[in-house]
């Protein structure tokens, strides 16, 4: 255990509860990274913390995605610490999918590292009793001392509301949902978002069918090469968010969309013709406020993904706002509540900040349960 004073039975409701030091929720790129480095930080495995991950295998939310992003096409696969993905994965094979090649990586990692990930369970709530945090799942309960929440977005795809969404009767789909293109061949395909997923999509549906583009904002495309310094900059503005307890935005929305060869051919071909949002949602398609109509046959809902927070709700950690007010070296650490932290949330919502911010989060929780001073 971290501390060496005595556990008061009655005070953690151990009961039911196994206990234990940390609980790590999700075993995605943020949970493995934190995992890695708690181990390094002396928490031993199984008795000092303990990774809970809802999928049936490794590999996280990678495993959903749609068959055609590959290597090549993904927004960045990092290496996790301690193991490099080219030692796992042959990158020279570019078309190789992501949804194949990320879980084989992370099973790799986690046989190398062995790391206590236990799967498939699924968190259902959290709630606070006092010294300890109460976690219950479908099969066991934990009482644990801290909570490192690395569950990601994929969870919770976003759909705002339109009127009329119920009684159009063609097809609705979420990024989530997508597969291939060849599903909706010969249909009319309206894709909805500016974000990167939406123009890849949009680039790869347009190849085969009718495609109509809309977002709420004129697209903004940039020229320039994704740098790190640009990289670093725009997770920079959405720390500044979460620090002042805002929700998080996105990084997209500070970089703009970076124009790839692929999505210049898409351009030059005329599939990136982009339509203001529309006011309502028929039967047959949509209409726009100005009255003009279009009849489509499948909705593509490419609006992102909110943060997979819900069984942490009973700890009352969001503000008036909806934000939750992070600090800590990375903006990691609950303000709130010093024994949780949020990995994946804000500016660590990428795999290259999921890296650093599970160092941080575990170095400084570890600093937290034993009263050490925190360290850098």
């Amino acid at each position: 255990m971290l501390a060496d004073e005595a556990l008061d039975a009655a005070e953690v409701q151990t009961a039911d509860a196994t206990p234990v030091d940390i609980v790590v929720i999700g075993a995605g790129q943020a949970g493995l990274s934190t995992a890695y480095f708690l181990t390094r930080f002396g928490v031993a495995p199984e008795t000092g913390f303990v990774v809970l991950g809802r999928s049936f295998g490794p590999g996280g939310a990678w495993q959903d995605r749609w068959p055609s992003l590959t290597l090549s096409t993904v927004n960045g696969v990092h290496d996790l610490p301690g193991l490099a993905f080219a030692d796992v994965v042959d990158t020279s094979a570019g078309e190789v999918p992501a949804a194949s090649a990320v879980p084989q990586y992370y099973a790799a990692y986690e046989k190398e590292f062995d790391l206590p990930v236990h799967r498939p369970t699924t968190v259902r709530v959290v709630c606070d009793r006092g010294e300890r945090l109460r976690v219950e799942t479908e099969s066991a309960v934990y009482a644990t001392r801290g909570i490192i929440n690395a569950t990601g977005t994929w969870e919770r795809p976003f759909v705002p509301w339109y009127p009329g969404a119920a009684r159009f009767t063609g097809r609705q789909l979420h990024t989530r949902d997508y597969r291939t293109a060849e599903e909706v061949t010969g249909q009319h395909v309206l894709v909805v978002g500016g974000g990167i997923s939406a123009v890849q999509l949009l680039d790869e549906i347009s190849r085969v069918t009718e495609t109509t583009w809309v977002t709420r904002r004129e697209p903004a495309w940039s020229e320039e090469p994704f740098t790190a310094e640009r990289g670093h900059a725009a997770v920079a503005l959405v720390e500044d968010r979460v620090r002042r307890g805002l929700p998080p935005g996105s990084v997209v929305s500070v970089t703009g969309l970076p124009l790839t060869p692929a999505l210049r051919a898409a351009r030059e071909r005329g599939a990136l013709e982009r339509s203001p949002m529309f006011s309502e949602i028929t039967e047959t398609g949509v209409r726009w406020s100005d009255g003009r109509t279009l009849d489509v046959d499948v909705i593509l809902w490419c609006t992102g993904f909110r943060s997979s927070l819900d069984h942490l709700a009973p700890l009352s950690l969001r503000n008036a706002g909806g934000g939750i007010t992070m600090d800590g070296r990375l903006a990691t650490r609950v303000a709130k509540d010093p024994r949780i932290h949020l990995v994946g949330y804000g500016p660590s919502a990428s795999t290259i900040g999921a890296n650093r911010a599970g160092r941080a989060a575990a170095r400084e929780l570890v600093d937290h349960l034993t009263g050490e001073v925190p360290q850098q």
